[in-house]
């Protein structure tokens, strides 16, 4: 009997320890579930690796600062270096709608959002002035101008592209000859020209027909 007592006592230990020692891989368990001090138990193993002794970048989430629209009709009749001829052709459309659009972008790295205007016309939207502005001390000073029409301006990249259309006598407004595509980029204080692309059309679709070979 005292050896059968001694072995349910032996047993009982034993058992004693097992549980003990399940109980304490349940807590070392629970605390990697609840991302402790223990390894991931979810996700790609390679999404969260950090080099050792390094700290995890830091993220933004906020959103990107939109633009403060500006009165780009007011802007373009103030401007004394605006030709007579564009300011002229400056008017609404229909009730209080102008022949203008606005594009907003960095173009000369200046602390502020860079503005391109361009001037159509209502009946045909020919671009007939483009223009540039960077805000200087609260205003805005035009640093870029283009009046040879057609004209139109536009931020691409960082960089300004005016596209300059070009006819021969006789082309209609719609179907030009060519055209030249002119890219600038800011130089400390003012556009250069980085390169420009001439482009010959055809008029053999759509354009001012050509003219037929006499008969012998």
């Amino acid at each position: 009997m005292r050896g059968l007592g001694v072995r349910a006592s032996q047993v009982l230990k034993a058992g004693s320890s097992a549980a003990a020692a399940l109980a304490a891989l349940g807590v070392f368990l629970a605390a990697c579930a609840t991302g402790g001090t223990g390894a991931r138990d979810e996700g790609p193993a390679g999404s969260d690796v950090v080099a050792k002794g390094s700290t995890a970048p830091v993220v933004s989430a906020s959103p990107t600062t939109p633009p403060r629209r500006v009165d780009a009709v007011k802007i373009v009749r103030d401007d004394p270096t605006v030709g007579a001829a564009v300011k002229r052709g400056l008017k609404p459309c229909v009730a209080d709608e102008y022949p203008v659009d606005v594009s907003y972008g960095d173009l000369t790295g200046g602390p502020s959002t860079d503005i391109v205007i361009n001037v159509m016309t209502c009946a045909d939207a020919v671009g007939i002035g483009s223009y540039v502005y960077r805000e200087e001390n609260g205003r805005y000073r035009n640093v870029f101008k283009a009046e040879e029409p057609p004209v139109y301006a536009e931020i691409d990249r960082g960089d300004l592209v005016v596209t300059q259309q070009l006819y021969k006598r006789g082309d209609p407004v719609s179907y030009p000859s060519s055209e030249e595509v002119i890219t600038y980029g800011w130089s400390s204080t003012r556009f250069v020209e980085r390169s420009r692309i001439h482009n010959d059309y055809s008029n053999a679709v759509g354009g001012a027909s050509s003219p037929s070979p006499e008969a012998n």
